[in-house]
Formats: structure tokens, sequence, C-alpha cells
């Protein structure tokens, strides 16, 4: 018989040394780890209160808003960074051996961080842009409209005017279709349709209309170039078509849908003042026949007598008085980033600061 194999015993030999261990060298290990948490914390808490102190000097700074939010950003960074390093070298890992861990952060960038990465690289084109900065008034699709408030490092917070804080991507600001209300520039030139009757003057519907707009005290005074006016712009089935085109401030600019509120309620007050008739949809019926009658038969089937020649028309109803006042809403709420309105809506006595 063929003798079986004896195992051989294990070599402890070649495990390794735990004299570390027991001489204490553990205990330095975890030292300079909690050293390395506390060097990362106190880098995140530096950075936060450097962005607070560069915020604080937004208000007092001669330099550009826009400016300010770059250098803000950029020493949040490179704080945080500058601490992560330290953090590193503290617990005892060789920056110059990181080449290989870049490698890999690397290959898992491009399978599962693409997007954080591109939403990340899409802030800093953003921050670095000059055509959209912190603070621009802007519109996108689909009838997203506000105001640039934070561009962060995944999207980009703007705020409507209804208070609502609309979070983008970084990205959608880029490859979409922006519109900055804003830039290189104090006011936009707007236009408000409106409609008459047919038949009424074109001077004087001019005139009401002009006189309503420079009444607001969101309109810009008149200057070479830009100027308030009034365009007739077509004849429409019942109506003369009729555009208001204005330069509004800066900050009516920022309110668009209240702002053309405010003008068309202006509009309608003034015509109404002038007299002029609104226009509404008319349609001219001509009966030729009536059960087989015609003219003076069909007049006298329905117990009507046809009209005399020379007859005299009975006269007109008197114009009626003029209507008081009304309270303009959408004018105040246009009016609150400037603080102009009273409580309720009116405009203020005297000229706005605009036309002073």
């Amino acid at each position: 018989m063929t003798p079986a194999p004896q195992s051989t015993p294990p070599d402890l030999t070649a495990l390794p040394s735990l004299e570390p261990l027991r001489s204490g060298a553990w205990i330095a290990f975890a030292g300079r780890l909690a050293a390395a948490v506390v060097i990362v914390t106190l880098a995140v808490v530096a950075a936060r209160l450097l962005r607070r102190t560069i915020m604080r000097l937004k208000g007092r700074s001669r330099v550009s808003a826009s400016s300010l939010y770059i250098v803000e950003k950029l020493v949040g960074y490179a704080v945080v960074a500058v601490g992560v390093f330290v953090a590193l070298s503290t617990v005892g890992i060789n920056l110059n051996s990181l080449a290989v861990f870049a490698g890999a952060v690397g290959v898992g960038v491009g399978l599962g961080l693409q997007g954080v990465v591109r939403e990340f690289v899409s802030g800093l084109v953003i921050i670095f842009d000059p055509n959209v900065n912190v603070g621009d008034f802007v519109e996108l699709e689909p009838n997203v409209r506000g105001e640039i408030v934070e561009v962060g490092p995944r999207a980009t917070r703007i705020r409507t005017n209804d208070a609502l804080d609309v979070v983008l991507p970084n990205s959608k600001l880029i490859e979409n279709r922006v519109v900055n209300w804003t830039l290189r520039g104090h006011t936009r030139r707007i236009h408000v349709p409106f409609g008459v009757a047919y038949g009424s003057d074109k001077t004087k519907v001019r005139e009401a209309v002009l006189k309503a707009a420079h009444a607001l005290p969101l309109t810009s005074p008149d200057a070479e170039g830009r100027k308030t006016q009034v365009w007739m712009t077509g004849f429409g089935e019942s109506q003369l078509n009729f555009e208001l085109v204005v330069w509004p401030t800066e900050q009516a600019v920022r309110r668009p849908a209240a702002t053309q509120a405010a003008y068309t309620w202006a509009i309608e007050d003034a015509l109404r003042a002038a007299g002029l008739e609104m226009p509404f949809a008319q349609i001219d019926v001509r009966a030729r026949s009536l059960f087989g009658l015609e003219d003076a038969e069909a007049l006298a089937a329905l117990g009507m007598k046809p009209r005399q020649p020379g007859a005299v028309s009975p006269p007109s109803a008197p114009p009626a008085e003029a209507a008081p006042p009304s309270t303009n809403d959408a004018s105040a709420d246009a009016q609150l980033a400037r603080g102009l309105a009273d409580p309720e809506g009116r405009a203020p006595v005297g000229p706005s600061p605009d036309q002073a």
C-alpha cells in the first residue's frame, strides 16, 4: 500500500509582523488621521468664512459683482484643495505616488462621474463667461425668466419675479439659447400692442397713449435714438392695430410681465378717458328678404315704418363723464424694486428719479 501524503504545516514566519501594532504605531497613525480630518474641516470652515467676507464687500466695493463672485468661487475652491493636500501629507501619503491613483480616478470619471465633471466644468465656464454674469436677468426656454443669483458646482440657481428658485444644470446655460436682458445696457425696447375701432382719430390716439406712457414712472426719458413712439402696424378685422414702442427703466426691464401689464392698463385708461371707442368683434347682417317680402313690405310685416327721406335722426346720448383714475396693480408690482409706488398702487406725485 502507498502511504498517505502528510500535510505540510503552514509557515508562520511568512505572516506580517505584528510588532508595529504592539509598539503603538497604530496609535500614531490614528492621530495623523484625526489631524487630517481636522485640517479638512478647518479648510472648509475657512473657505466659507472667506466667501462670506467677500459677499459683504459686494455692496461696498466699486468692483463689479460678477468679478467678486469669480474671486469668491476661486478662493473657496483653492482653500479646500489646499486643505485636502495638506491632510494627505499629514496622513503620510506620498503625493508623488498619486499618479497611479489619478489614472484610476480618470477611468472612474470616464465611466461613472462624467455627468458630475461636466456640470462642474460648465460652472467654471459660466463664471468666466462675460456674457452671463451673476445678477443678470436672463430668459431661457421654455418660459423661464429670472435673475441669476448663484452658480454652483453642479447647477445654476435662477430666481423668478414670482420668488421661485429654478435650479438648472450648468450645461443647459451653455448648450441652450439664453436671452440676456441686461447685458451691456440698462434698458431694452418693448412693444405693447393695442387696437382702436375703425374711424378713430389716429392723432388723438397717439397723443393719448404717449401721454399715458410718459406718466408712468416705468418709462425712461426720451433720448437720441430712444424715444417713446406709437406705431400703426396694420388693419384688423374690426380694429386698427397699434403698438406702443417704449424704453422702460432697468428695474422695469427686470419685471417684463408686470411692465407689459402696466402699460396695457394705462393705455386702456387713456383711450377710455379720451372717448376713443374700443374695438370688438362686429358682424353686419343685411336681410334682403323676409318670408319672401322685401323693402317696405318686409318692414310692414315686422310692424316697422320705413324711414322717410330727410327725417331728422334722434339726438344722441350725451357723452359719458370721465372715469376717475383707477388703481394700477401691475404698475405697483413693476415698481417694487424701486419703492416708488404707494400702498394703493397709484403713481407717486412729482417726477420719478429717472425723469428728474
